[in-house]
């Protein structure tokens, strides 16, 4: 029988260690917004967590805060990267703060729409109560 010499790597299997860079250690908006688009988008899936009802209001802040470490490091980032990786999350960053603006704007138009609803009924209850309906 012929013996085969098994070629292995010395060195030992660790995960991504390398540090992530203080400029990467930002808010973003994308992972705060789009979080489950984000997370995939980038590999990391700790965003699918805000699938979670109730747990994603709280997720959803997590996300936006450490979203770029965890893309730093779950996309195997270098310190030559930075640049690509600031392009991209750049982009992310202004999909997510349009989101926002956008929900911001939705959430004060559909405001004073209700409101304006609720006045109209209690002021159309209060002129049908004006008549006399006695026959």
């Amino acid at each position: 029988m012929e013996e085969f010499e098994n070629e292995v790597n010395e060195q030992p299997v660790t995960a991504n260690t390398n540090e992530v860079p203080a400029e990467v250690k930002k808010w973003n908006w994308g992972a705060f917004i789009l979080n489950i688009y984000w997370g995939i988008g980038n590999k990391t899936y700790l965003p699918l967590l805000c699938l979670i009802p109730l747990f994603n209001l709280i997720w959803m802040f997590v996300c936006g805060a450490k979203g770029n470490e965890w893309a730093w490091r779950d996309g195997n980032y270098q310190p030559e990267d930075l640049e690509t990786f600031k392009k991209v999350q750049a982009t992310w960053n202004r999909a997510g703060l349009v989101m926002f603006i956008i929900n911001c704007v939705l959430i004060v138009l559909l405001t004073v729409f209700y409101i304006a609803i609720f006045s109209f009924i209690i002021n159309n209850i209060n002129d049908m109560n004006s008549y006399n309906y006695s026959y």
